[in-house]
């Protein structure tokens, strides 16, 4: 029988871990799911994510943080978005207040203003005016961007 599965011992998994998460902000679920296909037992799993918090290298909040200031100023991504991804990752209604604070609302404005014309200009060889509205919401609504925001946008345009 030939595993080709490396097998590591509790400090092994640490320092490695502790690696990964130095690389990158973490979330619980992205290192548990990590330590899972180390193929760790439940227990070292334990063991191993308390050192990681109790060391530091582990913190909920400053991952959201990060994740939110990065999606928004990267990938251009609205509130909505950013808040239904920290729910998939199992980020607490705390953390993920504390997160959204992190984009001014200024800026925020901002970034959905320049959206919205970088899209309105990609379509101006479109003739009829309710598909053109129709893709400019369906982009937006996409990145994550409040309907409210974007449906008072897009009646500014009709006048």
């Amino acid at each position: 029988m030939n595993f080709t599965h490396k097998t590591y011992t509790v400090e092994q998994a640490k320092r490695r871990i502790e690696k990964y998460c130095v690389y990158q902000e973490r979330c619980h679920q992205e290192v548990t799911r990590k330590l899972r296909e180390m193929r760790m037992i439940p227990q070292a799993i334990d063991e191993i994510m308390g050192h990681l918090l109790m060391h530091n290298f582990l913190n909920e909040t400053r991952f959201s943080q990060a994740f939110a200031r990065g999606k928004f100023r990267q990938k251009k991504w609205g509130r909505n978005r950013i808040t239904r991804e920290l729910k998939m990752r199992n980020i607490s209604t705390y953390n993920l207040k504390l997160a959204l604070k992190e984009i001014p609302d200024g800026e925020y404005l901002d970034t959905f203003d320049l959206l919205f014309e970088k899209r309105a200009a990609q379509l101006l060889g479109e003739t009829d005016g309710q598909k053109k509205r129709k893709k400019i919401a369906d982009y937006l609504l996409y990145r994550g961007w409040e309907s409210a925001l974007i449906f008072e946008r897009i009646r500014d345009l009709t006048k």
